[in-house]
């Protein structure tokens, strides 16, 4: 039930008394506050690194390198060649969402960058040979055009997907979708142009490819039917870290590698750095409230100070009070009332202008292009809003609390007595 007579009081004894409830309430404000940014920030830097994480979260890459363990009548120093027949094996055998078999080609040379040509301009770059399934695993942002399709691998078509800096260093502004270009002196239609969502190192570094059929590339380049490494995606309820095991057992069975043997097979699990990344920013997120917390804590013990200070003030006053019938409820609400005033605006401000500096930094780096690689879009999330809120009301019914009970145990006979 609302009573105006309680809210005048607050208000009467506010007003008499600015300075001391100013500087009482800072400490809930500066709490609230810090909490937001704090929070605010975390998700910047959240924000940053994710945005860098273009890939399937439960992403599993294997590879072959050079056993180290004699098995099976095989001396240890064999390198292992992986084939389109492993390919088909870990589709029939795997528990595997997507697999996609992948190929590094390399120049004439040995290098890691193929030439590339249109018109009089010559590039180099480096050359990937993908299948469709790879897009499920690194889904690339198709600007222009299309990806390699199914198509493409079964007739083995002499097709090409640009990154931007290479369309941009071959074509400058003309378009390119549908003309040739030459990869090792073999004319290649362009049927794709993509970009990076990424930033910094990681986008220079994605635009910087060309993507063919793996087919095209084993044909084309003189590698049989090699196969450079598998990147997969395991079927639901099955973990990334199982799927590695899964497909490290199969090749192992395949080209007779020791069980013992830790070196013949490499593995990247990104469903393990997903999890370590997330570990790292619940820990953030969890000394943000710690330090927020600690702050708004002793804005609390101020606010309880000054409520005791209050009830010593107006003893006679509780006194009459209890005189005439009133109950120790009403007494105890009516402190608690007024501590869930002064910390509950303080707060709302806090956390109002914590929002506001948030959202102006976040303004700032979209339009200012101000973003980092490391830190972009920093938000305060509904859930951190309304948990802010609470402990608001929390902290505010905590610092009424005690002077409340003090105050309803007050003796009226002495409490009028009191000078």
């Amino acid at each position: 039930m609302f009573d105006l007579d309680k809210w005048e009081e607050i208000w009467l004894t506010i007003k008499k008394h600015k300075l001391r409830t100013a500087l009482t309430s800072f400490g809930v404000f500066w709490g609230i506050f810090m909490l937001v940014v704090l929070l605010g920030a975390g998700n910047g830097l959240y924000n940053g690194v994710m945005q860098n994480f273009d890939i399937a979260k439960n992403a599993v890459f294997v590879w072959t390198e050079v056993t180290s363990v004699p098995y099976s009548g095989f001396q240890a120093g064999r390198f292992i060649d992986l084939t389109n027949a492993e390919y088909t094996a870990l589709l029939e055998e795997a528990k595997l969402k997507t697999v996609s078999p992948r190929i590094r080609v390399s120049s004439r040379f040995g290098g890691g960058q193929i030439t590339l040509k249109y018109d009089d301009n010559e590039v180099s770059y480096g050359l990937m040979g993908d299948y469709p399934d790879y897009f499920d695993i690194q889904p690339l942002w198709i600007t222009e055009g299309r990806f390699i399709n199914k198509k493409d691998i079964v007739e083995k078509r002499k097709m090409a997907v640009l990154g931007r800096r290479v369309k941009d260093d071959l074509f400058q502004d003309r378009d390119a979708i549908g003309e040739y270009i030459k990869i090792n002196e073999v004319p290649f239609k362009v049927i794709g142009i993509f970009d990076s969502k990424a930033t910094g190192e990681q986008a220079r570094n994605d635009v910087q490819i060309v993507h063919i059929p793996v087919t095209t590339a084993q044909q084309t380049f003189n590698m049989g039917n090699s196969i450079g490494w598998f990147a997969a995606v395991p079927e639901e309820g099955t973990s990334g870290v199982e799927a590695e095991e899964i497909i490290k057992d199969i090749l192992r069975k395949r080209h007779k590698i020791s069980p013992d043997d830790r070196q013949a097979l490499g593995s990247f699990n990104v469903e393990e750095e997903f999890k370590e990344t997330q570990g790292l920013f619940t820990g953030i997120a969890a000394f943000s409230w710690l330090v927020a917390i600690g702050t708004i804590l002793a804005g609390m013990i101020g606010v309880g100070n000054i409520m005791l200070i209050i009830v010593k003030e107006r003893t006679k006053e509780i006194g009459v009070r209890k005189s005439i019938g009133a109950k120790p409820w009403s007494i105890v609400s009516m402190i608690i009332q007024e501590a869930m005033v002064i910390s509950g605006v303080s707060g709302y401000v806090g956390l109002v202008m914590g929002v506001a500096l948030i959202e102006g930094i976040g303004y700032a780096m979209k339009n200012f292009g101000m973003e980092s690689e490391f830190f972009a879009n920093p938000e305060i999330d509904f859930q951190a809003a309304i948990s802010a809120i609470i402990v608001l009301l929390i902290s505010g019914v905590i610092a009424g609390l005690i002077p409340g009970i003090k105050a309803a145990k007050v003796n009226p006979v002495l409490a009028l007595r009191d000078e």
